[in-house]
């Protein structure tokens, strides 16, 4: 059984025990365990490492793939098994025994109904574990310790000294997962790629790995260029066990296969900085915190508060909105691919637009209201005290009520191909043309925003559309200049949309959000940071009354969105190329 499989039921699984909304659900790479092994094991090199889950404030790491028992239904029922005791933990693990036992018995305590599973799990499991009788003195009291608290959970105090590690015990969380630096406390994790740089070669081309792996990383500087694999004599080697640095030379023409290999290999990546622009990049998920943090100081521009969730309180100014319009926005007309479509769109938005109706009881107007002519007459005849205006009617056109601000993600990750065809940006950039000639056949009132960062100061905001602005050339010319820009502070966005969105009088005012990702920026915000504050920005957004709604064309969407937005407050583009003539459509749904 493999973690994709299962990904899905076993998040809404462990949130439903319980467990952080906050966290994704993401493999686990495989750690040494240090265990006895036999001779055939130890010559072929197999079964030194193994992979147990664990969970920190960003994530539930599980195992990528389960094959330990000869039943499928085992292996899928050790998933469940492991999101609910991960669920009961509170913090990191100090004596990996004991909580080990606490959270064993406080699930099943609270969750009966999973003692019939755990006990089939254990019994499978304790079927595969090496055998006391086999063991030497001090690892058979280990391992005679561990299976007594595994069948009896709170019954062992301490695990008696040994050796060496004992057999891992799949049916527990890591006893030492090697959390990312501030875990628990202060997360500065990060999720980067190879060549996270705003100065990328933009015509590389990148491959990922498709997994859902975070890999272990740390910082290093760049090693000097030209030093040889050894610079001392051979004879002044004394042994073979010392650490030695290797500075492996790379050749443009090694493919990424190769490189690919090599990073399922390693146990820990070491990323430094190289300027040398590359034809290719492979791109996978490290635990690696933050660079630096972002100490500016804000004192220009829009400030505006930031949530910092450790502390549950609003940090004040802590970013700097600078609102932009594009200098060198040349007005243009509609793309010719795009006009056929636009075409079709504007006939089926059109049937939105409110018709003409008569409005009654107006003091002046196309025509007299009878009816109100002869409840005037009538009450006058009859000596009344009748009202001599409201006698006219006249013809106007109907108005929906509605206001819409579309704020649309332009960060550095929209420079991806989708196909061989198209960018994001070059989606993205269809979508606003196609949504802003559709809206402009309602005659709902409507503006368009787009949005990066890099770190809080500046948090960049392109004025693409006012809502007081007819649409025409000059729109659609802002539109055409529109380019990838940094990262993605999208708390900020959404706080400076709020604001403007707030100010526009209507009955009904919808915030639609079109992302590729998730929230993200150089310091702390990439992480756990960023999908609270983003959370909050949401929430206030909808206490002041609006209608928050996320269109993403990110595959992991599903993973985050519904802590963010809720169940019913976003949806996922699958195909990409689909996005400029589902994003019109999704409207006229959402306003109906």
């Amino acid at each position: 059984m493999t973690l994709d499989e299962v990904a899905g039921p076993i998040g809404i699984f462990f949130r439903a025990l319980g467990g952080d909304g906050g966290l994704q659900v993401e493999a686990a790479e495989a750690s040494a365990h240090g265990a006895r092994r036999g001779f055939l094991q130890r010559l072929a090199g197999l079964e030194d490492k193994v992979e147990l889950a664990w969970r920190d404030e960003r994530s539930l790491r599980l195992p990528a793939r389960i094959d330990l028992f000869a039943e499928r239904a085992l292996n899928r029922d050790l998933y469940i098994w492991l999101a609910a005791l991960a669920a009961q933990q509170t913090g990191p693990t100090r004596d990996w025994l004991v909580e080990s036992q606490d959270q064993a018995r406080r699930t099943l305590t609270r969750f009966p109904g999973l003692r019939p599973r755990y006990r089939r799990l254990l019994d499978a499991h304790l079927d595969l574990r090496p055998d006391p009788r086999a063991l030497p003195a001090q690892e058979r009291a280990r391992e005679e310790a561990i299976r007594l608290a595994l069948e009896d959970p709170g019954s062992v105090e301490r695990l008696p000294a040994g050796r060496r590690p004992p057999y891992p015990v799949v049916l527990w969380l890591h006893p030492d997962p090697e959390l990312p630096p501030g875990a628990w406390s202060d997360i500065a994790g990060s999720d980067l790629s190879c060549g996270e740089s705003q100065d990328i070669d933009r015509d590389a081309a990148v491959e990922s790995l498709g997994e859902r792996r975070r890999r272990r990383a740390e910082r290093v500087a760049m090693p000097e260029k030209d030093q040889g694999l050894i610079t001392i004599r051979m004879e002044n080697i004394l042994t073979w066990d010392e650490h030695v640095q290797v500075d492996r030379g790379t050749d443009e023409e090694d493919d990424l296969e190769r490189a690919r290999t090599a990073a399922a290999d390693l146990d820990r990546i070491s990323v430094a900085r190289d300027r040398k622009a590359h034809g290719a990049r492979l791109k996978f998920d490290l635990d690696l915190p933050a660079e630096s943090e972002d100490d500016l100081v804000l004192s220009e521009g829009i400030l505006l508060p930031e949530w910092d969730w450790r502390q549950g309180a609003l940090r004040p100014n802590q970013c700097r909105v600078v609102p932009l319009v594009a200098a060198h926005a040349t007005p243009c007309g509609l793309p010719e691919h795009l006009r056929r479509t636009a075409h079709r769109l504007r006939h089926q938005f059109q049937a939105l637009a409110p018709a003409r109706v008569w409005q009654r009881g107006q003091s002046d107007g196309q025509e007299i209201d009878l009816d109100a002519y002869l409840r005037f007459a009538t009450d006058r005849r009859a000596g009344a005290a009748a009202p001599g205006d409201g006698l006219y009617r006249d013809m106007r056109k109907g108005a929906r009520d509605l206001v819409c601000l579309l704020l649309s993600d332009l960060s550095l990750s929209t420079d991806t191909w989708v196909d061989d065809r198209a960018r994001v940006i070059d989606v993205i950039r269809d979508s606003l043309f196609l949504f802003a000639e559709s809206l402009a056949a309602t005659g709902d009132p409507f503006g368009m925003l787009g949005f990066s960062s890099r770190r809080r100061d500046p948090v960049r905001i392109h004025n693409l559309k006012d809502f007081d602005e007819p649409h025409g050339a000059a729109v659609r010319g802002r539109i055409a200049a529109i380019k990838p820009g940094y990262y993605t502070r999208m708390g900020a966005a959404i706080r400076y949309a709020t604001r403007v969105l707030a100010a526009q009088p209507g009955g009904r005012r919808l915030l639609l959000i079109l992302s590729d990702g998730k929230p993200n920026d150089l310091d702390r915000y990439d992480g756990r940071y960023g999908i609270e504050d983003t959370r909050r920005a949401v929430r206030e957004a909808r206490d002041l009354g609006l209608t928050c709604f996320c269109v993403t064309i990110d595959e992991r969407g599903n993973d985050y969105l519904p802590h963010l937005f809720g169940t019913g407050g976003y949806v996922v583009i699958r195909r990409p190329a689909e996005l400029p003539e589902q994003l019109p459509v999704l409207y006229a749904r959402l306003t109906a």
